[in-house]
């Protein structure tokens, strides 16, 4: 079984949603685009954090999946794909929470089976 704080992909989805979260930092946005970069980086950290702590958890990959997919999209939904800067660290960002995710899913599938056999 896997152990909680352990796991690399979550470790890695910690790091993008931070870095998500702070890039408006460092790249020109509009409000709507800076706001949208905070929250979505600020959730994925969180999941990240959520899944780190109870690793049997397998729901939390797929809201990782789903957090990923919409922070991809968001430079369209959001009107910034004109903002380069911000629309590839969404567009990267995005692409790299959903394959931590997807490579997260062997390992909390097999710490969710152990979870789940009796002791």
């Amino acid at each position: 079984m896997t152990k909680a704080w352990t796991r690399w992909q979550d470790w890695a989805e910690v790091a993008i949603g931070v870095l998500v979260l702070l890039s408006p930092l460092a790249v020109d946005t509009s409000n709507a685009a800076m706001w949208t970069m905070i929250v979505l980086g600020a959730l994925i950290a969180i999941d990240g954090l959520v899944d780190l702590a109870m690793p049997a958890m397998i729901y939390g990959e797929y809201v990782q999946m789903v957090l990923g997919a919409l922070l991809f999209i968001s430079p369209w939904v959001m009107s910034y794909t004109d903002m380069m800067a911000a629309s590839w660290a969404s567009w990267i960002g995005g692409v790299l929470t959903v394959a931590a995710g997807a490579l997260a899913m062997p390992a909390a599938n097999a710490a969710h089976s152990a979870a789940a056999q009796p002791h």
